[in-house]
């Protein structure tokens, strides 16, 4: 066995038993960060590698680094709505904040359909690595056998059993994630010593067709709003500094991680099986990475899927006023989801869901601004005019990376 295999075996059995110990996992801080980080590092760390080589080349780096950067832009607008907006909305919202509240909760339900989709496509696609099939069309009919799977259990009830699985789906994902990252160093590390270790310059589109690819990226580091909606199990202080450790961790492991694969880009995404180019990307680490990358991207995107179905049943029902029921609205959720898998690719997918949530990040800096204009704060208030005015930039110019 060679000493990259050894390492993620090891480092991910370790990773298990500290993510798995009692007292790691019952931690009220651990609990209130793992829910922002493990979304924010879950679907995205599984296609990150082969788009980013795609659209930016040994730039990757610098374009995950960007895409952090904005994302932690999005996060300041919504924690600020944490400490400003949340307690209006309890004492006297004003109808604007309101209309502005409701709004936000329609577009997230909307974007939750597109993430519904866009998990269980890959949840399909990785599952079906196991017999080495890549075809589009054998995808688009597993994933919509789970989707409807998920969508008649929500109907009957019993999606709230299915989310138990997800603490120990997010533990058996940051273990993976853990011995991939060793594993890579000791890979690094061993190639430079064999005088073997290049970056490679993969051809990748240049100028604003770059720009509107990676501005179509944003879902890669979305996740951390989850903390907006935490407020039934922690407070807002805890929720600020929670998701503010959520997304340096999750920017710390993307750049490092896009950091250790650049070695092994190669030119364009495949025409079939671009969901899973990671495998194939790092097959030279060793046999036991297939395995591992599988098992992972099977336990977070089914967890994920679940909370992404609930949250859009959840939402549905609340913008409704209770007027339709949240078993009908996870139900719907699977109708819409199903739908999108069948009208667009992968890479259409994660465009549309990065418009989705951008969108919604637009609406929380339009109430950050405002915030922040009545507490007289002109800078934060020009900030966040900016954050939003960047994020309808981005749901208007962004492209999938297949164009």
């Amino acid at each position: 066995m060679s000493v990259e295999n050894l390492t993620l075996l090891i480092v991910s059995a370790f990773s298990v038993g500290v993510f798995f110990h009692p007292k790691f996992r019952n931690g009220r801080l651990w609990r209130a960060t793992v829910t922002p980080l493990a979304s924010i590092i879950g679907s995205g760390f599984l296609v990150a590698g082969p788009i980013l080589a795609h659209a930016a080349g040994i730039k990757a780096w610098a374009a995950m680094a960007a895409l952090c950067f904005v994302a932690y832009l999005f996060g300041a607008a919504i924690r600020y709505n944490i400490a400003h907006i949340e307690p209006a909305l309890r004492t006297s919202p004003l109808k604007v904040v309101t209309a502005l509240e409701r709004a936000s909760q329609v577009v997230l339900s909307l974007a939750y359909f597109i993430s519904v989709a866009y998990y269980i496509n890959l949840l399909a696609a990785f599952g079906l690595r196991f017999g080495d099939i890549v075809d589009p069309f054998a995808i688009r009919i597993f994933a919509t056998v789970v989707i409807g799977f998920l969508g008649l259990m929500g109907a009957v009830g019993g999606l709230r059993a299915l989310e138990r699985l997800e603490v120990s789906a997010v533990a058996v994902k940051l273990s993976a994630i853990a011995g991939l990252i060793a594993a890579l160093i000791v890979a690094s590390i061993v190639m430079a010593a064999a005088g073997d270790f290049e970056w490679r310059a993969p051809t990748h589109p240049h100028g604003i067709d770059e720009l509107r690819i990676l501005l179509g990226l944003v879902i890669l580091v979305q996740g951390f709003e989850t903390s907006r909606y935490l407020g039934d199990e922690y407070d807002g202080p805890t929720r600020i500094r929670t998701m503010r450790w959520a997304q340096w961790l999750s920017t710390a492991i993307y750049i490092v991680f896009v950091l250790l694969i650049t070695s092994y880009f190669k030119n364009g995404l495949p025409e079939e099986g671009g969901e899973t180019a990671i495998i194939d990307m790092l097959a030279p680490i060793g046999f036991a990475l297939a395995p591992v990358i599988i098992i992972a991207a099977l336990a977070s995107q089914f967890s994920a899927a679940v909370a992404d179905m609930n949250g859009a049943g959840g939402l549905l029902s609340e913008s409704s006023n209770g007027h339709l029921p949240v078993k009908i609205g996870d139900l719907v959720t699977a109708l819409v989801a199903i739908a999108i898998v069948w009208a667009a690719n992968i890479y259409e997918i994660i465009a549309y869901a990065s418009k989705a949530f951008v969108i919604y990040y637009a609406l929380q800096a339009a109430q950050a601004a405002l915030a922040a204009r009545r507490n007289g704060d002109h800078g934060l208030t020009a900030l966040f005019v900016f954050v939003g005015l960047l994020a309808i930039t981005i749901a208007l110019f962004a492209a999938p990376a297949d164009v």
